[in-house]
């Protein structure tokens, strides 16, 4: 049975007597309310016993203290609590009928680990006590109870269970923003980054440039981390994301009645952002209709929701823009507003693709090795020179995300200490042995290959087979005999290949075995060669006779 926390009944004098030192209990209200639904989960005590009348005082003791109470008359009905209430502390009687409380601290280990939990008896010995703290427990508590007593345990370990909580968010802040940490340092990189702390301090509109995956979002949390509003909120929004339909709603909140499904007044990511900084990712595939509206906030410093009925609402924000689009040519192609693109590209700033910051490939690499070997429990410690030369060569067309989507890929397949070339995907293999082919002069006009790339040349009059078969050899070892590899880079099949190679093979067995028959051959026959070395010197020795 569930009890819940209401003004105290008059004990019995039985529990009156056995705890004389707890306060005496003052009538029920009958008309009392029922459990309140809102608890500050910070501050919520279960106590659990089979006694009405500790439960009672002990319910009146912490309310006063203003800590919420939930009580239950026995393990059964306090696992339950525990199991749909986020609880604080866990204050549970060790003697119960059926379960007892070192059953109950067991299985608030299990099912709310986060929960102390402190034990009472009226039978407490030092072997009961080494038992209990040896299963978790907080602290033990012996009956009669002491109000200053257990008010004391209890707020202790109340501020315990509060700095866990704390500690534990602050951990998550840190693993967030090491997961986000800014990492670079090529020249390209270093010149972004001094324009956008330029750019932090100031309260100037800020457009980033980039392609998708090079991180711009990344770099606006860093433009307003490193801002005078650090401290306001951050609140980002992708207009690709949102349909034309909805943005506008979502950006600028909507009164109710509105429209059709507007059953209350809803805030948009403007008033969200308000204080801080407001982030619009692909700002260019914005409607031309949004973009009116989004005009006249910078403009008037001010919004409308739907539905206002023309009430202004100020609005203090810090904007960012971000886009993978070329808005100079969208203004000339009619797509975006010239005029918003001017109140936008008031501190541009080009963010590089990867592939202009190659310098900064080994240390992204390690950054997300350690990153995603730390998530899957692994022991990786980096990448093998193989597998650092097939990241350095590689184009990363999607960036920085491709980046890390290969390590997180690398690391989780891996069964070494080390990423090496076979964890990571095949096309970065596909495209460094194309890329060595053509340094070779042997690039193939294939899909991979591409056009104009140079050609590999033979002697006029040279049989097609032989040059077949260079090329096929050739190929396999650029691809260190992945036959698959270089048929797909050949654009053969590749039993093709397999029955090239068994048709040469067979060819060289044809061939040595003739030219062990020749052999036998000149073993009886006289050596014609030292012969014709004989007649050579008395050719010679003639014609020195006929010298005048």
């Amino acid at each position: 049975m569930q009890h819940v926390t209401r003004p105290l009944e008059a004990q019995s004098d039985s529990a009156s007597s056995a705890h004389a030192d707890l306060p005496a209990a003052a009538p029920r209200d009958a008309a009392g309310p029922a459990r309140s639904t809102t608890w500050d989960t910070h501050k919520l005590v279960l106590v659990v016993d089979d006694e009405p009348g500790i439960l009672d005082s002990l319910s009146r003791i912490f309310r006063r203290e203003s800590l919420d109470v939930l009580t239950a008359s026995d393990a059964a009905a306090g696992l339950e609590i525990l199991r749909k209430q986020r609880v604080s502390v866990l204050l549970t009687d060790l003697m119960m009928p059926r379960t007892t409380g070192m059953d109950l601290l067991k299985a608030a280990k299990t099912v709310a680990p986060e929960t102390e939990v402190v034990l009472m008896t009226a039978y407490g010995t030092v072997e009961t006590a080494v038992a209990a703290m040896k299963e978790g427990a907080y602290d033990f508590v012996t009956k009669p109870l002491k109000r200053a007593h257990v008010v004391r345990i209890v707020k202790n370990a109340l501020e315990k269970q509060s700095l866990v909580i704390e500690n534990r968010a602050l951990r998550a802040q840190l693993a967030e923003r090491r997961r986000r940490a800014i990492i670079g340092t090529s020249l390209a990189w270093r010149r972004t980054m001094d324009v956008a702390v330029q750019a932090a301090a100031s309260e100037a509109t800020v457009l980033l440039l980039g392609e998708s995956g090079t991180g711009k979002e990344l770099l606006a949390r860093t433009i307003h981390e490193n801002s005078p509003r650090a401290s306001r909120p951050f609140v980002p929004i992708n207009c690709a994301a949102i349909p034309e339909s909805i943005l506008e709603a979502e950006l600028f909140g909507y009164e109710k009645g509105a429209f059709t499904g507007a059953t209350q007044r809803r805030e948009g990511r403007f008033e969200a952002a308000n204080g801080g900084t407001l982030l619009l990712d692909e700002i260019g595939d914005m409607s031309r209709h949004v973009q009116v509206k989004l005009l006249r906030v910078l403009q008037e410093g001010e919004i409308e929701r739907l539905g206002g009925a023309g009430r202004a609402i100020p609005i203090d924000i810090r904007l960012i823009a971000s886009t993978n689009v070329d808005l100079g040519r969208a203004v000339r192609e009619g797509r975006f507003r010239e005029d918003l693109y001017y109140r936008l590209n008031v501190v541009p700033i080009h963010v590089p693709p990867l592939r202009d910051r190659r310098e900064d490939i080994p240390l992204l690499a390690q950054h997300f090795i350690q990153l995603y070997a730390e998530k899957n429990g692994k022991s990786i410690a980096g990448c093998t020179r193989r597998a650092l030369e097939l990241l350095g060569s590689h184009s990363w067309p999607g960036n920085v995300r491709e980046l890390e989507n290969a390590i997180e890929r690398a690391v989780v397949l891996s069964r070494e200490s080390a990423i090496g070339e076979d964890d990571l995907p095949r096309d970065l293999a596909t495209a460094a042995a194309s890329a060595a082919l053509a340094g070779k002069g042997l690039g193939i006009a294939t899909s991979l290959g591409g056009p104009g790339a140079p050609s590999l040349s033979f002697a006029i009059g040279t049989p097609l087979a032989e040059i077949e078969m260079q090329v096929i050899l050739e190929t396999l070892r650029q691809t260190r005999g992945d036959k698959r590899l270089a048929a797909k880079l050949l654009g053969i099949a590749t039993r093709t290949i397999y029955r090239r190679l068994e048709t040469t093979a067979d060819s060289d067995a044809e061939a040595e075995a003739g030219r062990d028959a020749d052999d036998a051959d000149q073993e009886a026959e006289p050596d014609v060669e030292d012969l014709e070395d004989v007649e050579d010197v008395e050719i010679d020795a003639d014609s020195r006779a006929r010298r005048p």
